[in-house]
């Protein structure tokens, strides 16, 4: 009999117990029968608002901020220099900031940035690759060939400064891998600004690698070129999948050289040093909170002043609830007063933040990606995917395969142990909250509960549309993964084939597998009969569904990616531009945007990883960058 594992319980909703390091609360999903861990009176459930990587930005801050560049003739979106952006400082104007603003390593206290430069140095740098989405986003204008103007390099490596950017780098703290960290922070990322783009959305646009903060410890502050060709490419292709990220606008190459020790072995050599641009609405993460909270009274009002720009600026509709917004929802929990949301923003908030973390998790899973250091300080409080380092893709179906090289004795951060990750994460970011009294021991409780419920029910969703059916069958897809791990089937290939099943019980038993020859490789007789039987169950369920095979496969097609970015693909880019040749990692972004799609004549990028991917530092990747 297969043996089971964590991600076939997940739909059972019997989640294993991962070896976390103990905490105050239950790290429980909700179980299976219809009551939850709280008894609750559904009102109206809250709507999740901006799960989407482009979700509208928050609402205008109290010091007048600079107004948004008016709309185009007809409604267009204006198309503006870089000299035009509309600059607005709200996280400087309106939150507690270091009063020094030098670099050096320290403890900042009482603050929640340090303003601080790009100090990178440069010789004749080069635009790498860029995002033309990105741009369209912050609405400059392609036909001013914004990429191709001279000083573009300078200007996004630091070593010029943009008109009208005020930069700083973020103080926050974190648990990694389970253990508290303290103070952390931006150690070599700096925040130029915000943009407010014709639609009234704030972006801040950030540069990875730019230099040392007063967060860099002992680091240089620097990064390279393989670790920033990775973060550039997966924050566009993750977009391409629909699924919440960070964004990257452009990518930089320094023209000087960075040392690292990328297997932590003794080995360092001298790398290409890169700078990447990323873009969000916000970068604020769970450990932005969780450092003002850890240390003492003192700093509890910062954890409020914190989540009240956060609010109002990024979750607006929660300022001013009503019960007639769709936001009102009680739980009565036992003998328990019953929960309002309505009566308290800050637990609404809460709620939103854990529903949006289960959907970005939910998803994850459905795409089979592996973030590989899912610590507090890199969980965003958007739901965003943030901060890639040694991320993967699965390959062959492994629920035990983590990419990280450093989280190999444990695997704390597996693929299938990122939603009970997840909930521990959301755990420790209730606890700022309750320490500012900004949230009930109940209402925290409840946060986590929203979570795994949200959790199931996208997770349930997502496997019932990957497979083409009309309604979610728990033992089908658990027999699925089982056979999928047993065989280290191809996921991404196993389920982009699988539209090619037809909805016909009249298929002789020796044709059933035909369609998904490609990915059941060297399976013997025994595994053969598993998979007929598997196949069979699967028609039948298709049949009874009554959808047309044709309309099904598009359907399937729009949820299972033919393209990701496999490690492989990377360092394949990698390599070239190592040579000076950008020419791949342009290719790749464009076949990474269009994920869903066939694309004739790039079907080598959904191979399977040839024989040399699976050598130290392609497969599996350190934190070295």
């Amino acid at each position: 009999m297969p043996p089971q594992f964590p991600t076939a319980l997940l739909l059972t909703r019997q989640l294993p117990r991962l070896p976390l390091p103990s905490s105050p609360r239950a790290l429980r999903l909700p179980p299976p029968s219809p009551t939850p861990l709280l008894r609750r009176r559904l009102i109206r459930r809250p709507l999740l608002r901006g799960m989407a990587s482009a979700a509208a930005a928050g609402g205008e801050a109290p010091a007048a901020p600079v107004e948004a560049p008016p709309a185009g003739e007809g409604g267009r979106r204006p198309r503006l220099t870089l000299e035009e952006l509309a600059w607005d400082n709200s996280f400087v104007r309106e939150l507690p900031g270091d009063p020094r603003s030098d670099a050096i390593p320290r403890e900042v206290l009482h603050a929640c940035y340090t303003k601080v430069s790009p100090s990178a140095q440069v010789d004749n740098p080069k635009l790498v690759a860029w995002s033309d989405s990105v741009a369209d986003i912050l609405d400059l204008d392609h036909k001013d060939s914004w990429f191709e103007r001279p000083d573009f390099p300078h200007l996004f490596s630091g070593a010029t400064p943009l008109v009208g950017s005020l930069p700083y780098a973020q103080c926050y703290g974190g648990h990694q891998f389970g253990v508290w960290a303290g103070q952390l922070g931006d150690g070599r990322a700096i925040t130029l600004g915000e943009v407010l783009n014709s639609r009234g959305e704030r972006w801040e646009l950030q540069l990875k690698g730019c230099g040392k903060t007063p967060y860099s410890r002992f680091a240089d502050g620097l990064a390279v070129l393989r670790s920033s060709i990775r973060e550039f490419l997966c924050s566009e292709a993750m977009h391409g999948l629909g699924i919440p990220t960070t964004r990257a606008l452009c990518l930089v190459e320094t023209g000087k050289s960075v040392v690292r020790d990328m297997f932590y072995d003794g080995n360092a050599k001298a790398e290409p040093g890169a700078i990447v641009c990323r873009v969000a609405q916000s970068f604020l993460r769970f450990g932005s909170y969780q450092i003002h909270a850890s240390r003492g009274k003192e700093d509890l009002e910062i954890v409020r002043r914190l989540a009240d720009y956060t609010i109002r600026h990024h979750y607006p509709h929660l300022e001013n609830m009503k019960k007639s917004e769709g936001l009102s929802f009680e739980a009565a929990m036992g003998e328990s007063p019953a929960i309002d949301l309505t009566s308290n923003k800050y637990a609404a908030w809460a709620v939103e933040v854990a529903e949006r973390t289960a959907y970005l998790i939910a998803r994850w899973q459905g795409v089979g990606f592996t973030h590989g250091v899912l610590n507090t300080d890199n969980m965003s409080v958007l739901g965003l995917t943030i901060d890639y380092g040694p991320f993967g893709f699965l390959d062959a179906f492994d629920p035990s395969y983590t990419p990280n090289t450093t989280d190999l004795p444990g695997k704390r951060y597996c693929f299938a142990n990122q939603p009970d990750v997840g909930l521990w994460n959301i755990a420790q970011f209730t606890g700022p909250l309750s320490s500012a009294e900004l949230i009930s021991k109940d209402e925290a409780n409840y946060v986590m509960e929203r979570y795994g419920t949200k959790f199931m029910d996208e997770y349930q969703s997502i496997m019932t549309r990957k497979l083409g059916l009309a309604k979610y069958n728990k033992q089908l897809i658990s027999k699925l993964l089982n056979n999928l791990a047993v065989d280290k089937v191809d996921y991404t290939n196993f389920f982009r084939l699988l539209s090619n099943v037809k909805a016909d019980p009249g298929i002789p038993e020796s044709e059933l597998l035909v369609p998904l020859k490609a990915a059941l490789l060297d399976i013997g007789k025994e595994r053969k009969e598993a998979w007929i039987s598997w196949v069979q169950t699967y028609i039948e369920e298709l049949v009874e569904s009554g959808i047309s095979d044709e309309e099904r496969k598009a359907a399937m097609n729009s949820v299972n990616p033919k393209y990701i970015l496999r490690n492989y693909l990377c360092q394949s880019a990698i390599d070239a531009a190592e040579q000076g040749d950008y020419e791949e990692v342009r290719r790749l972004l464009k076949v990474m945007q269009h994920p869903y799609d066939d694309q004739p004549g790039m079907e080598k990028y959904a191979r399977l990883p040839p024989a040399w991917a699976y050598r130290p530092g392609v497969c599996m990747l350190s934190c070295s960058s």
